[in-house]
């Protein structure tokens, strides 16, 4: 039977993720910041979580983060970079996921296939940013790509069979993309769920430290 962890479980993808793979079968743990306390910017608080579970997960994705952080919305001019503002994205969307891989390798089987998935997001990428603007928000999502990316190389030493991956979900209709929609499509939760785990499901330790999004296609760093 498929084991995975969920971080960000009660997120409108995380939730869908967790339905989607229960109902073929799988054994999710799922962990959240309001049905757990766990704050992923926090190192005790995600040392705390991990430390009562036992793997090996085949899988672990990492779906949390935000767009905007005690009503910081992104930046639309420069002018409008804050500190704070900047700091909070990057220690959610960036430092976040890299902590909870820190905490959960130990949970990630050495002898057998295994994928590490964080959400990132296209506007992270340097080299398809043709509109600028969202300053914090595209800082941080790069910095996650670099961190798995790294993570990936190291890891690949120690894990011969483990994918470290950034995943890019689209645009999905959740209470953290409603006010940004405007005229762009967007998918359901449960859609987008089914996209990414037909991503992951096709991951292999080949495509280790790479950027994909929700049809599978490489997005560039």
């Amino acid at each position: 039977m498929e084991k995975a962890l969920i971080i960000g479980a009660s997120g409108g993808i995380g939730g869908a993720l967790t339905k989607a793979l229960q109902a073929r079968g799988a054994a999710v743990t799922g962990l959240s910041r309001s049905a757990d306390g766990l704050d992923v910017t926090d190192e005790d608080s995600v040392k705390a979580a991990l430390a009562d579970l036992t793997g090996p997960y085949d899988l672990i994705v990492v779906a949390s983060g935000a767009l905007e952080i005690d009503g910081a919305e992104p930046e639309k001019t420069l002018k409008t970079l804050e500190p704070k503002a900047f700091l909070d994205q990057i220690a959610l969307n960036a430092l976040g996921p890299a902590l909870v891989l820190k905490h959960a390798i130990r949970l990630v089987p050495r002898d057998q296939p295994a994928v590490f998935a964080a959400l990132s997001a296209r506007v992270g990428s340097i080299g398809d940013n043709r509109l600028g603007g969202w300053y914090s928000y595209r800082a941080a999502k790069t910095a996650l790509n670099q961190l798995m990316h790294s993570a990936a190389i190291e890891l690949a030493r120690t894990h011969k069979q483990l994918c470290v991956a950034c995943l890019h979900p689209g645009t999905v209709a959740t209470p953290f993309t409603e006010k940004y929609l405007g005229r762009h499509p967007a998918v359901p939760p449960d859609q987008a769920a089914a996209n990414l785990l037909q991503v992951i499901d096709g991951l292999t330790p080949a495509q280790t430290g790479r950027f994909y999004d929700w049809a599978g296609k490489a997005v560039p760093w």
